[in-house]
């Protein structure tokens, strides 16, 4: 996980109170809403809305490009 204290997207610079790139979900809790957003640059982040407002809570880094990706079981031999 990235720290998600900056204000802004580590990887690639775009505010966290700017409009989001892609919404993935949405989900209401009791407090207000859960919304997983995804970057321009592919970060997948965990945005929590209640009364103290927005904030980003976890943030993934982007995908590693096509080839440097490990593939699927590869690991173990």
């Amino acid at each position: 996980m990235t720290s998600t204290m900056a204000g802004a997207c580590p990887h690639c610079g775009w505010p966290d109170h700017a409009e989001p790139f892609r919404v993935v979900s949405r989900h209401v809790t009791a407090a207000g809403h859960t919304a997983w957003i995804r970057c321009g640059c592919g970060s997948l982040q965990v945005r929590v809305v209640d009364e103290r407002g927005m904030r980003v809570v976890s943030r993934s880094r982007p995908p590693a490009p096509a080839g440097v990706r490990e593939p699927c079981g590869s690991a173990g031999g």
